[in-house]
């Protein structure tokens, strides 16, 4: 699985992200036709600079308004205001409505649409509650806005360039001091950048840097995306992009992604000899603690509690988050306040999907609150294996902890069983005894 690890010991702004990405390998040319499938293309170019940060080399990539603004190249020197604004403090604007439909009806990859406008949600989100404004009145200030947009979609196209399936980040540095932005004054972190550390509970720390290090674009990039912040993953190191910040500071300014493979622990291999004369003489759950079974990935767990929700909201419930791309589903009864009864919710998806489902569960229920965590998780390799029973066919799950090792355990399709069974009147069980058998026979050497 390939994944990334954002570095960001000088903070992260949405062009470092840019310049990083391409500095690991993706073409500028790839970006640009992907880009182009916007219908502000007219409206800004890219340009690629290697610049040096303290000695140390690294690229910095400007996106070139066609507007009398010109550059804005806002690694962290900073920009001059944020990202997006209330409609009402600004001249022309783009609403977020009008940002969706842009990214919606461009011919992009669905994991880059999706991506990017999980992202750009997370940042309204983040402004209307720094303005204390409904969400659709949040509008994207026009040259910001195509600054904006430029940085999210192209990041998001990099990212399903490499393939990346999941996303690490540092902690981020606060920084200090104060920012001249549209509304005055403020001081930093910016307050729609404090709104997003507060929504993803970003571990931070200062750095002892006084200026903008984090911009409202690159922090929403980080929460929206990243499944973890903390140290870097256990991974196979294949390339390292660095993207220049604008400004120079104590230390190189730059973002440093790292990009590889996911990678299991290291433990030391034993021998071949060795490994054929334990899986002929020992049973699986005697395996050494230490040698990994499965792959680990990092999945997002979603929780609420209710207590006046009508039970028969619960299975339509069910049925929108697992379409929305839900692991799974699950509810527990428990006793609340007040002594009452009520249900706990909790739902398990990657993290790219926790947006779209922590959505559903304030549309589709009565909660005011969705608490959310990233955990570890060790999934077995699955393939779906078909077996003939004197009943009709089966299918059979089959687990392993890799694609090339022993089978783990095989268990039979309840679906097709239960099919089988009301047709014939048949007992369920013995339908699914028939199916493993016929697994076992036709698998002789499994130890299932």
């Amino acid at each position: 699985m390939a994944i990334a690890y954002f570095d960001c010991p000088t903070g992260i702004a949405g062009d470092m992200c840019l310049g990083a990405l391409v500095d690991a390998g993706m073409p500028l040319s790839h970006l640009s036709a992907s880009l182009k499938q916007l219908s502000v293309a007219s409206e800004f170019e890219l340009a690629l600079e290697s610049v040096r940060r303290q000695g140390q080399r690294a690229t910095k990539l400007w996106v070139k308004l066609r507007q009398p603004s010109a550059t804005h190249g806002h690694g962290n020197s900073h920009h001059s205001h944020p990202d997006i604004h209330p409609a009402s403090l600004h001249g022309p604007s783009r609403r977020l409505p009008e940002i969706i439909q842009l990214i919606e009806q461009a011919d992009l990859p669905s994991r880059v649409k999706t991506w990017s406008l999980a992202v750009f949600d997370q940042l309204a989100q983040a402004e209307a509650k720094v303005h204390g404004i409904p969400l659709e009145q949040v509008h994207f200030h026009e040259v910001g806005a195509v600054d904006a947009i430029v940085d999210i979609v192209g990041t998001c196209i990099a990212l399903d360039w490499f393939n990346i399936e999941q996303l690490y980040c540092s902690p981020l540095p606060t920084g200090g001091g104060t920012v001249t932005a549209a509304h005055g004054r403020l001081p930093v972190p910016v307050p729609a950048v404090l709104q997003l550390y507060q929504q993803r509970q970003v571990p931070i720390y200062s750095n002892g840097i006084e200026r903008e290090l984090v911009t409202p674009t690159g922090a929403a990039l980080m929460t929206t995306l990243a499944a973890a912040f903390g140290a870097p993953p256990t991974m196979a190191l294949q390339q390292v992009g660095l993207g220049a910040g604008t400004a120079d500071l104590a230390i190189p300014n730059m973002l440093r992604v790292w990009i590889g493979e996911a990678a299991s622990p290291a433990v030391k291999a034993p021998s071949s000899e060795a490994i054929a004369l334990r899986e002929a003489t020992e049973p699986l759950g005697s395996r050494e603690a230490t040698e990994p079974l499965g792959s680990r990935e990092v999945i997002t767990v979603l929780e609420t509690q209710v207590d006046d929700l009508s039970p028969q909201v619960i299975g339509y419930l069910f049925e929108q988050l697992l379409a929305a791309g839900a692991l799974d589903v699950f509810t527990q009864a428990i006793g609340m306040k007040k002594s009452r009864p009520g249900v706990l919710v909790s739902v398990v998806c990657h993290p790219e999907r926790a947006q779209a489902c922590e959505t559903i569960l304030f549309q589709e229920t009565t909660t005011l609150g969705v608490r959310r965590r990233n955990q570890d998780r060790t999934i077995m390799h699955r393939t779906t294996e078909t077996v003939e029973t004197p009943y009709g066919t089966v299918r059979t799950k089959v687990a392993r902890s890799d694609a090339h090792q022993a089978v783990i355990n095989a268990q039979p399709e309840y679906e097709d069983c239960a099919a089988i069974a009301r047709e014939t009147g048949l007992p369920l069980r013995r339908i699914y005894n028939q199916a493993l058998q016929s697994w076992q026979r036709a698998n002789p050497d499994s130890p299932v």
